[in-house]
């Protein structure tokens, strides 16, 4: 099994996948070590079983502009099973998503197999394939890669051609094809995959509830990210999450008060980097407070507590009901939001999703629609007819 590891080879296989209506693409990539993930591998594959392809990215002189080219053909779908860090390195690498997109787990979730379903369960049920799961965690950067590696990485894309093709029968069957396009059409936006510093307090966000710890939040997760994106290394390798939450805490304004953070290693205050975290601190704290954002979980709900679990058993009810993972639908977050407000701006009050679901949860909310045990089941009945 031979590795292409030249612009021309892999101009030749692009070229020959171009010819189809679909091509399966998955990456092995590295990132334990970097803030950017280091692209490893590259598998593709077409329909023709003649046509499976391994690229070595790292080969010397090798250029990925014709797998970037085919990557943005609008006249071949690229199918992926969990794109969003395959997505990621395409868009880091070459600057475009991938279009058309089609995600097997995605798609999986709207034929009714559960949240996050997993690669291998499909492969195993819809393409009757067993996969060897031994060389996954491989340091993918070695070489010469081992044929025990080379045969697992290429079989993520030779059995996906079943897989998608299975669901995509099913989605043509069921009407349900153009419920993917919302899922899909987030995955190929280029702001998904632009990390921007001024976010990157978001994901932290949940722990703080002061107007004062989220400003400084904001500042010192901006600079860390700025500082991870220059460096090319891990958030964490700069700060840790938990350093943060303290400073943001805290809100330390001297090199003494920042070194009596328990989470701020000994002398670190003293550092350039302990002077730069002042300085995020001081920015911080010179903001208007009435114009930081609070999130949404710190907002207080504590008076739709028991609406939100009446809308968790309806969501499930509905999801066992029409057969779709209970994730597309809505998730927890988007239940609080309609429990807050009926004209809760939600994914779940649009679209498909409002038919399926979103009707019925701000019936049931409204008192228009009940829930009912029949034989250990949940069903809806008419209020009138409870």
């Amino acid at each position: 099994m031979d590795l292409i590891t030249s612009t021309d080879a892999l101009a030749a296989a692009c070229n020959r996948l171009s010819q189809h209506p679909f091509v399966t693409v998955d990456t092995e990539f590295l990132r334990e070590t970097t803030y950017y993930p280091k692209l490893c591998l590259i598998q593709m594959a077409g329909p023709d079983p003649a046509d499976a392809y391994l690229i070595d990215p790292l080969a010397e002189g090798i250029s990925l502009e014709p797998f970037m080219t085919l990557m943005a053909n609008p006249d071949v779908v690229k199918v992926f099973h969990s794109a969003r860090q395959d997505l990621e390195i395409v868009w880091n690498l070459g600057g475009i998503v991938p279009i058309p997109l089609f995600d097997t787990q995605v798609a999986a979730m709207v034929c009714g197999y559960g949240d996050s379903v997993s690669y291998e369960q499909l492969a195993n049920d819809l393409a009757k394939a067993k996969i060897d799961k031994s060389s996954r965690f491989t340091d993918w950067s070695r070489r010469p890669l081992t044929d025990a590696q080379l045969t697992y990485a290429l079989s993520d894309v030779t059995h996906l051609v079943q897989v998608y093709e299975a669901l995509m029968a099913q989605l043509q069957k069921n009407g349900r094809l153009e419920w993917l396009a919302e899922e899909m059409a987030i995955l190929t936006s280029p702001e998904t995959y632009q990390a921007d510093p001024g976010n990157a307090w978001r994901r932290l966000a949940g722990r703080l509830r002061k107007p004062r710890e989220i400003a400084v939040l904001m500042e010192v997760s901006a600079w860390r990210e700025r500082e991870a994106q220059a460096r090319d290394v891990p958030r964490g390798r700069i700060l840790k999450d938990d350093a943060v939450i303290d400073i943001a805490t805290s809100a330390p304004r001297s090199v003494e008060a920042l070194g009596r953070l328990r989470t701020i290693p000994n002398g670190f205050e003293r550092s350039r980097t302990g002077g730069e975290i002042l300085d995020a601190v001081e920015r911080a704290l010179a903001r208007d407070m009435a114009t930081i954002p609070v999130p949404e979980r710190s907002r207080g709900r504590s008076n739709t507590g028991s609406v939100v679990d009446l809308l968790k058993v309806l969501l499930k009810a509905v999801a066992e009901q029409e057969g779709v993972a209970p994730k597309i639908i809505a998730t927890v977050e988007e239940l609080e939001a309609i429990a807050d407000s009926d004209d809760a701006d939600v994914p779940s009050l649009h679209g498909w999703r409002r038919k399926l679901f979103g009707d019925k949860a701000l019936a049931l909310k409204n008192g228009e629609l009940g829930l009912v045990l029949e034989r250990g089941r949940v069903k809806l009945r008419a209020i009138a007819e409870v």
